[in-house]
């Protein structure tokens, strides 16, 4: 063996080993005492892709990343592709469950891009491993939604530094957002609401007091609120709330979007940053996206994807003087719309 005193400095190696394919930072951490030690430096597994063709490569990968990087901070997940039929994902999510359970120092757990459904163990788990978190986003796209209510109370209970949070409307209660507003917690910057499968239907109105209270708490709080076509309209009544701070809002309702429109431009004109509607043209559309330009001043995104008349552009122009980015198309075009920025 190597005279210690031969060995390079820890920094040295763990710049060396920033740079190794993740399957050779394993292989490295279990060499010897110092190999391990700089190759579980959070600054070698830093902003860290695994980019595999192969499922299973990608899971023994999450695996190995379990067992040799305790001082991970941040983990983001993207499944692309198709999904198989059926497919429950049960190897990804206990790799996912290895990882939350061996990382100690993880901040930033991003499963908006897992096609699986998520549920109480992972969030269990995630409250029982992860105490120093500091975002997480569960608000992926998929039916059902098995991440409860008490669970999450858990999780705010157990990581009190949280201030970044991505959920299912049916995994929120009133109870969770008292949680939010107790005075030992960090300050609470976002919180991402979709409302997409049949149980954020008929999940239980959370009342305006309870908003009203959370934003007393948290002046700085963002909320970006998704509406699917799933949702009916008493739903969409239910979840649009005066006091909610809503910065970013997605429209893709079934139903009426022009009165979820006219609720937000009365309501949300000094939050409302970023708006994103997918609806048919109608001139009450355009009338409603006309008054929403002319009280949200602060408005930096808007999009929508079907034609709009020229009216409304201008409206965006001339009242937003933030906006950055707009899809506002005049005349059909050919699909996937490009947004125009502005300079």
């Amino acid at each position: 063996m190597a005279d210690p005193r031969e060995q390079l400095p820890e920094e040295v190696l763990a710049l060396i080993f920033r740079h190794l394919p993740l399957k050779d930072r394993a292989a490295a951490a279990r060499v010897c005492r110092a190999w391990a030690a700089a190759a579980t430096c959070s600054s070698v597994w830093h902003d860290t892709s695994i980019r595999e063709p192969s499922r299973r490569a990608a899971t023994e990968l999450l695996m190995a990343l379990a067992g040799c990087a305790p001082g991970l901070r941040g983990l983001r997940l993207e499944c692309r592709g198709e999904k198989p039929l059926f497919d429950a994902g049960r190897d990804v999510l206990d790799a996912v469950h290895a990882v939350c359970g061996a990382a100690r120092e993880l901040r930033h757990l991003d499963l908006r891009r897992l096609p699986f459904t998520l549920d109480d163990s992972l969030v269990l788990q995630v409250a029982r491993g992860c105490p120093e978190l500091h975002s997480l986003f569960l608000d992926n796209r998929t039916l059902v939604d098995s991440v409860g209510p008490d669970s999450v109370l858990q999780l705010l209970e157990a990581c009190p530094r949280l201030r970044a949070l991505g959920l299912h409307l049916a995994s929120l209660s009133c109870a969770a957002l008292e949680a939010l507003t107790m005075p030992d917690r960090a300050p609470f910057a976002l919180l991402a609401l979709r409302c997409a499968c049949p149980d954020d239907a008929r999940a239980s109105p959370l009342p305006d007091e309870a908003w009203a209270a959370l934003r007393r708490r948290h002046p700085g709080l963002a909320v970006e609120l998704e509406l699917e076509p799933a949702l009916p309209a008493e739903s969409v009544t239910r979840v649009l709330q005066p006091a909610v701070p809503v910065a970013v809002l997605r429209l893709n309702l079934s139903g009426d979007t022009v009165g979820p429109l006219c609720f937000a431009a009365r309501h949300y004109a000094s939050s409302l940053q970023a708006l994103e509607v997918r609806a048919a043209a109608s001139a009450e559309l355009d009338a409603a996206l006309e008054e929403l330009a002319a009280r949200c001043a602060g408005l930096r995104e808007v999009h929508c994807f079907c034609v709009v008349r020229p009216s409304v552009l201008e409206a965006f122009r001339a009242h937003c003087p933030r906006l950055r980015s707009y899809t506002l198309k005049l005349t059909r075009e050919p699909h996937p719309w490009r947004p125009t920025l502005v300079a």
